[in-house]
Order: C-alpha cells, then sequence, then structure tokens
C-alpha cells in the first residue's frame, strides 16, 4: 500500500479534521505516524493561519517538506486548512512544489484527491495516531457568525455550521470504544450551538445526550462566547456530575472602549455579571478564560482596569496574548495599531505575573483536598493526571509518583486511562503532587 503521513499544526480543532480525514482512507494507505521519518508516497500538511506566528509555522513546514521532495523522500506534496484556505490565491504561486492546495473546508475534494471516495456515512469516524490518550476532542460546529474586529476565522472557516446531535451522539460512541474517558467540547464558539440546525440554543440538550453515551465520564466545555450565554448550560453543569465544573470563556478584555473596538458585543458590567452568575450557579466551577493586551484603543487606564479585573475575577486559569493586527480582518482596516510592541510585552508580562500569584495561591490552597482524577499519562515513575479543574495541553497537571505496592502491583502504562482518588500534597505556579489514597 502507499504510504501517507500527515503532519498537523495549529488547534485541537485540526487535530479534528485530520483524524476524520485518515479515517476515510485508512483502508487505501499505510499511515505513517506524525513525526516518523521515511519516505512516503504522500505528505499531508494540515496548516494553520490565524496569527503571524502560526503562518510562519506553517510555511516553514511546507518549505521543509518541499526540501524533502525534492531529495526523493516524499512523492505528492498536498497542503490543506486554515494557511491555504486563507491564501488560496497566493500560495500555488510562492511555493510552487506543492502538488495541491486545499482549503480548511475542502475534506471532501481531497479525500478525491487522495483517490478515494467521500462517505457520508463514516463522517463520524476518527482514527487517532500516537499514544492513546484517555481524551479526545468533539468539535460540535464548524465556523462562526461572529465577527470580532481583531479575528479572522470567519472568513477562514465560514459561517456557523452545527453538527446534528445524531452524529456527534455516534462520534461520542465511537470514541469511547477506542477507551476515551472525557470528551473535549470544542468549536469556534460552542454556546451557539444548534441555531441553525434546531433554531435555538442546544448546547445543554447536546451535553444531556452525550452523557448517556456508555463509557464517557466526563465532558468539558472549551471557547464559549460571553455574549447571550445560555443559562441552561450552568443548570447542566451543575446538575449533571458528567459535565466538568470548568468552563473555558475567552473575554479578550473588560475595558468599555476596548470591548467596543473588539466588536464583542458586551461591556465591562456585562462581563463581571456573568462571572458573577457561573460562580453563584456553578459553587467550586474553574474558570478559564484569554484575554488580549495592545489592542488598539487600549489606553493605560484600559489596562489598568484590566489588571484590577484579573485580581478581583482570580481566574483559576488565564491565558495572554498580544495583540498581532491581521490582514483582511475589520480592526487592520479601520483601527491604526500604534501601540508599540515593547509596550505591548511589558503589558502582557505585568498581567502574567499578576496571574501567576493567582494561580498560585488557588493551587496552595488544594493542599490537603482530595479529588478524583484521570491518568493521561506515565514518565519517568510519575502518573500524569488530572482532575475535572484541569484540561489537557492547556493547564497545569496532577502528578502523583508510582509504586506497585501502592497500585497493588499495577503496571503503570495499565493506569492510564483510570479514575484515581488522591490527595494533593504539594502546589506549585501551575503544576499539583499528590498521593494515592488506598
Amino acid at each position: 500500500m502507499p504510504k501517507l503521513q500527515v503532519i498537523t499544526l495549529g488547534c485541537s480543532k485540526n487535530t479534528v479534521d485530520t483524524e476524520h480525514l485518515l479515517f476515510q482512507v485508512q483502508d487505501s494507505y499505510e499511515i505513517v505516524p506524525e513525526g516518523e521519518q521515511c519516505p512516503v508516497d504522500v505528505l499531508l500538511i494540515n496548516t494553520c493561519g490565524f496569527i503571524g506566528d502560526a503562518k510562519e509555522q506553517s510555511i516553514n513546514t511546507i518549505l521543509a517538506a518541499a526540501q524533502r521532495k525534492a531529495a526523493g523522500e516524499v512523492g505528492r506534496l498536498l497542503v490543506f486548512g486554515c494557511l491555504s484556505q486563507r491564501y488560496a490565491s497566493e500560495m500555488p504561486g510562492l511555493i510552487p512544489e506543492v502538488d495541491g492546495w486545499f482549503g480548511a473546508r475542502d475534506l471532501d475534494p481531497l479525500i478525491r484527491a487522495l483517490g478515494c471516495k467521500p462517505n457520508p456515512a463514516l463522517r463520524h469516524g476518527r482514527l487517532m495516531e500516537g499514544e492513546y490518550k484517555p481524551y479526545a476532542y468533539l468539535k460540535i460546529s464548524e465556523g462562526c457568525d461572529r465577527r470580532c474586529s481583531y479575528c479572522a476565522i470567519p472568513f477562514i472557516r465560514g459561517k456557523h455550521i452545527s453538527v446534528p446531535m445524531e452524529t456527534l451522539v455516534a462520534e461520542a460512541r465511537s470514541l469511547a470504544e477506542k477507551g476515551v474517558k472525557e470528551l473535549i467540547i470544542i468549536a469556534q464558539d460552542t454556546t451557539y450551538y444548534g441555531l441553525d440546525l434546531y433554531g435555538k440554543r442546544c448546547l445543554a440538550e447536546l451535553l444531556r445526550k452525550l452523557s448517556e453515551v456508555e463509557g464517557i465520564e466526563w465532558m468539558r466545555i472549551h471557547y464559549s462566547y460571553p455574549a447571550d450565554f445560555p443559562e441552561d448550560v450552568l443548570e447542566e453543569m451543575a446538575s449533571n456530575p458528567k459535565v466538568c465544573r470548568y468552563m473555558d470563556i475567552p473575554l479578550q478584555h473588560v475595558a468599555d472602549a476596548v470591548l467596543d473596538k473588539m466588536h464583542r458585543h458586551v461591556d465591562g458590567a456585562w462581563t463581571r455579571e456573568l462571572i458573577r452568575r457561573m460562580r453563584e450557579k456553578v459553587p467550586g466551577v474553574a474558570l478559564r478564560t484569554t484575554l488580549i493586551v495592545g489592542h488598539p484603543g487600549e489606553t493605560e487606564a484600559c489596562f489598568k482596569e484590566l489588571v484590577e479585573f484579573v485580581k478581583e475575577a482570580r481566574f483559576q486559569r488565564m491565558g495572554a496574548f498580544t495583540y498581532s493586527e491581521e490582514e483582511g480582518t475589520f480592526g487592520a482596516e479601520h483601527f491604526k495599531d500604534s501601540i508599540r510592541p515593547s509596550v505591548k510585552q511589558k503589558r502582557l508580562n505585568e498581567l502574567m505575573e499578576v496571574q501567576r500569584g493567582i494561580s498560585l495561591a488557588y493551587n496552595q490552597s488544594r493542599i490537603g483536598t482530595e479529588t478524583r482524577v484521570l491518568v493521561d499519562g506515565f514518565s519517568d515513575g510519575i502518573l500524569v493526571c488530572r482532575s475535572e479543574f484541569e484540561s489537557p495541553e492547556v493547564d497545569g497537571e496532577i502528578l502523583v509518583k508510582y509504586s506497585a505496592d501502592a497500585f497493588g502491583g499495577a503496571q503503570p502504562q495499565s493506569l492510564v486511562g483510570r479514575f484515581l482518588s488522591v490527595r494533593i500534597t504539594a502546589a506549585d505556579d501551575y503544576d499539583l503532587s499528590a498521593e494515592v489514597i488506598c
């Protein structure tokens, strides 16, 4: 069989796209794991084109693949995903070594280019490469109808399109059969789910249906938009033991002047009230957010308001980025990126230092508490685990020292995918240490 290898860049949504693609073509190709260095008949690169650093990484990866092709290590070189969607007219002339360019919405044409026939009955299938992981991302919709002024996603990924519930439930069953215990619900905006198909927001209903899938023990919500937040999601989180008390809600800023320029359709008062309601309705919920510093219109006063908001809200998890002007966006066409890079970086450092102290205090408050964790992996004598309050790949970990006596002689790799009861014994800025409760 011809050999096929896929290099996946960017976010977890791209990972899901790759897994759907591989499932459709697996009977026609020998799949070579990503990272394995060997000659292949076809090399696919799933690209990211969201911000400058991601675009640079994608282009460098394509150029390196072109060199492999010139050396005879690659037969056909195909590129798909966000970068080729965003720059469909420019890229073929810039890198002629690529044999085919396909956009983020061109999965069926790409399957045909690989000599296979797209099969709608297999839409829910996923081929997951690499070592076993007890969690998987479930992409519930594609595209976005929001028009945030800084964001290129709507014209890369297109309009919001929800995946039917029955398809998602079938996909969840398939993942559970592979040993997946946790579903991480993702989309450009998870709270928008269902409006196009069912005429209403249906995330809470979807969570109820997914919780009926045997084998799925946890569900975690990512990428929720604050405007018009559906309150029934909070009710489901509070009452359904399979829905983790964890919410990823990118707020981006809190100053009214900046939020207005961002086209976020909320103001600072709404944002503060939403945080209050979340913590009131879901006691103990872990909130994760992302913020942007240095957006056009962010004065020193606006930034100071943002810092005070972070101190007040005390997010358990937080990431922040400096503003990146992206061509084609409303912000790039209408606002001058006038804040110096050095000022942006200074603000970012200050904000993250504030959050470092908050994260450390939160972790230290958990010392001595008992919690249920899922074992994600084993390395150097340590079981790498998470509770419902940590999301994989973006948050800290709970580290448990392995000993055969503590686990009844069970081999450490056999513990991956199992739930354990542990007691937190130590904490640093982001990670925790724990001991198993016998």
